[in-house]
């Protein structure tokens, strides 16, 4: 009963390194009846009369099972797989088969993470739940609130499945939505946020991370509200700020001039082009305490590093985690620039033997690139840099094999002379 999708010939090789999306230019034709007593119809994308939302059963150009998807004709990203089972398998309990999923990404991170931190819980298509973002976070009084993102019709029709399984395995106070990404207009979906089941809370949440309290904004806050990912590079800065002077750009919560602060950085200045970032910053300022050491400025990155190099201005410690310069592969070299510029302003202005944490988080700025960057960075300011660390996300962004997507974020950690 289940559609058939199937693919242009040698289209299947990435799908079985375990990419899981089928682009419409990749899709041969579809095979579907109405129902069981109805013939068999092959029909072109363009003339497709299954409805978006419907289980499809992706195949090769010779008719090999590959995989069950969801097809959305509205996005370029036709099909998003969910699994390696028949779609007569997967939803013959579908509800179960979600529980399945976010039980094991639940379980995976208790590995890692104790009941009182805040992490990712699930990754969308890296913990094999398509377009789906989850972030468990644990307030101060030890209640956990999750915050959820539907970015797909993939996910998005599974809500109901998706939400119970969450309240089951996690247990919340309350659950936020943040499905206010514009990529769900891509999928044909409307904006939605706000509190389920009718529950409200306050959407302001202290979180405690590496022993520091942050404030955090779900409701207005960028994306879901923080940047779980960096936990552990916060973390790793400390051991080079005892005693310091530390200049933390692109600051957006304060958290990585905050772990500077709480290693004893002797100065720290946090960085961010919005107000309302700013404001945030000053109190999770106040509320750790940090008042004499730490100050938050409302300025354009790129602008003031270019005033403190004019000024003189000399710090030992610098921390860039700027958001994604590009979004798309086709201002990749405009990226370029941006990046190189940012970083060589920085070399600059470090003290002799100074350390520079440097960041990317746009997956199509590659590890390669953004290697290179460096170097370049590094010739242009007549710098000589020694990388000590490469790091990434911590483990609650897991990589999955076949799907570069999932390796976004680039971190490394550099001397420079």
């Amino acid at each position: 009963m289940y559609a058939k999708v199937f693919l242009n010939a040698k289209e299947e090789r990435e799908i079985l390194q375990g990419f899981p999306w089928v682009f419409d230019n990749e899709i041969s034709h579809f095979k579907h009846r109405a129902d069981e007593k109805s013939e068999w119809k092959n029909e072109s994308l363009a003339e497709c009369s299954l409805t978006d939302g419907s289980a499809v059963e992706v195949c090769t150009k010779a008719g090999g099972f590959l995989g069950t998807g969801i097809l959305n004709k509205k996005s370029k990203i036709a099909v998003r797989l969910i699994g390696t089972e028949h779609a007569d398998v997967i939803f013959s309990d579908i509800a179960k088969f979600w529980e399945k999923r976010v039980e094991a990404a639940y379980n995976y991170r208790q590995l890692y993470y104790s009941p009182s931190d805040s992490y990712r819980l699930v990754f969308g298509e890296a913990d094999l739940i398509p377009g789906f973002i989850c972030e468990r976070l644990c307030s101060e009084e030890r209640k956990v609130f999750l915050v959820v993102q539907f970015l797909s019709m993939s996910c998005d029709i599974f809500k109901n499945e998706i939400i119970k399984a969450l309240k089951k395995v996690c247990k919340p106070e309350g659950i936020y939505e943040r499905s206010d990404e514009a990529v769900r207009e891509k999928e044909g979906l409307p904006m939605v946020s706000g509190w389920l089941d009718g529950k409200s809370f306050d959407t302001d949440i202290v979180i405690v991370e590496n022993g520091i309290k942050l404030c955090v904004d779900i409701a207005n806050g960028q994306k879901t509200g923080y940047f779980l990912d960096q936990k552990f590079n916060r973390e790793q800065i400390k051991r080079f700020c005892h005693g310091k002077k530390v200049l933390d750009t692109f600051t957006h919560t304060g958290a990585f001039g905050l772990n500077a602060f709480k290693a004893g950085a002797r100065e720290v200045t946090s960085v961010d082009i919005s107000e309302d970032a700013v404001k945030m910053v000053n109190h999770n300022i106040k509320l750790n305490g940090a008042e004499k050491v730490m100050k938050a400025l409302c300025a354009d990155v790129f602008d003031l590093l270019k005033k403190y190099e004019a000024d003189g201005e000399k710090f030992d410690v610098i921390i860039l985690d700027p958001p994604a310069f590009t979004k798309s592969a086709k201002n990749i070299q405009k990226a370029y620039g941006g990046y190189k510029e940012i970083n060589l302003r920085a070399m600059r202005l470090l003290n002799e033997g100074g350390i520079l944490v440097t960041c990317s988080c746009s997956h199509f700025f590659d590890t390669n690139t953004f290697y290179d960057m460096i170097v370049h960075a590094a010739m242009d300011s007549h710098k000589k840099v020694q990388i000590l660390e490469k790091r990434g996300a911590g483990p609650d962004h897991p990589l999955l094999a076949g799907y570069p997507k999932s390796e976004y974020l680039k971190c490394a950690i550099c001397v420079v002379r």
